[in-house]
């Protein structure tokens, strides 16, 4: 009969479900969330049963019943600092999912739904390559301000199921492979992996080339006047950093496909910003192969920016000298958390143990 899991990638606004046996999927659907639903909950745990309420009604809606499940698998949210893998959701992950510290995300509910629904079956539940997944380098944790260390914030579950695609089509062991990964979405996560680690990581919030909504690495003393200007709350600058820079500061959209548009319609300073952010992006691969010692074996480009025939090529041409381009475009979450749980359900990789990595004291 094979396994079969549920697998729950919740986000602001709704709540992704898939249903696989194996690795082949049975259905998925995006349960919308209404902004006034979710205005009322005041913490994002707090919406544990409205959400659970949703996902149980697509269930009997679709003929389908938790108790047929092997397996339930969230999407990993903010917690301690922990290397990448499966993780069985327990007693302290549970807690820290719960807790919304350093600050409040809609992931964190993926290994919260997923034990609520998991643990009454007695049945295990997961999650996989979380967003606080931190394999850094020391070194490469260290600014020019001790105040300000690096943080390891990287598309981390995109990043390793596609290293593993890479390692498929190489003929090699993934856990051999020395590559940069440029995950390309709204945020650019730009990392040197290496023998199966994220060894340095740009940090898609804070440095690096800009994107589609982000302003990655500006001039700081500038930024330092801009915010004492009295022209910012410091709200409205983060936001301005993190959701309204980078290609929206620019050009007014987050959509590179009107970009294009413009481009094709003759729009020379639309051309120039999309060149600038290949540029950016570019710049960033070849700095990735520092880590690396300058062995990799691939350069790979993943995420929606990279559907861009157009935009793909301006970076290629820039990086092709230092290894191999290849291309995964788009990201297929669910599809990499199904496999998270798969492989320890297979016996091919052992579980891991939140509690053993919590607050630093496990392995790195």
């Amino acid at each position: 009969m094979g396994f079969v899991i549920l697998a729950i990638n919740p986000g602001s606004t709704s709540t992704k479900v898939a249903l696989f046996q194996d690795e082949e999927e049975l259905g998925r659907k995006e349960l919308p969330h209404r902004a006034e639903d979710l205005a009322g909950f005041p913490r994002v745990a707090d919406q544990k049963a409205y959400r659970l309420g949703a996902i149980e009604a697509l269930m009997e809606a679709r003929g389908r019943r938790f108790e047929e499940l092997s397996a339930v698998v969230g999407r990993g949210g903010i917690v301690d600092p922990i290397p990448g893998g499966t993780y069985r959701v327990g007693p302290l992950l549970l807690e820290h999912l719960h807790r919304g510290k350093p600050w409040e995300h809609a992931s964190n509910l993926g290994g919260i739904l997923a034990e609520a629904i998991a643990s009454p079956l007695g049945i295990p539940s997961f999650i996989v390559d979380p967003v606080a997944v931190d394999e850094l380098e020391d070194l490469a944790r260290i600014t020019g301000l001790p105040e300000l260390p690096l943080r390891s914030l990287v598309h981390a579950l995109n990043v390793k199921a596609t290293v593993r695609l890479a390692a498929r089509d190489l003929n090699r062991d993934w856990q051999e492979l020395s590559v940069v990964v440029a995950h390309l979405g709204s945020g650019f996560s730009i990392c040197a992996h290496r023998e199966g680690r994220i060894v340095d990581v740009n940090n898609a919030n804070e440095r690096g080339p800009f994107s589609p909504e982000r302003a990655g690495g500006v001039p700081a003393l500038e930024l330092v006047r801009l915010a004492y200007s009295g022209r910012w709350t410091q709200q409205d600058l983060r936001r301005r950093l993190v959701g309204r820079g980078g290609l929206s500061a620019y050009l007014g959209t987050t959509d590179l496909r009107e970009a294009a548009a413009r481009i094709a319609a003759g729009d020379e300073g639309a051309d120039r910003v999309v060149e600038a952010m290949a540029f950016q992006v570019a710049q960033e691969i070849a700095a990735m192969a520092v880590p690396l010692r300058g062995k990799v074996d691939a350069v790979v480009l993943t995420g929606g920016v990279a559907h861009s025939s157009d935009f793909v090529a301006r970076v290629q041409r820039r990086v092709e000298w230092i290894a191999p381009v290849l291309r995964y475009p788009g990201e297929d979450e669910m599809k990499a958390l199904c496999q998270g749980a798969l492989r320890v359900l297979r016996g091919e990789e052992e579980p891991r143990d939140y509690e053993r990595f919590a607050g630093g004291t496990g392995e790195r």
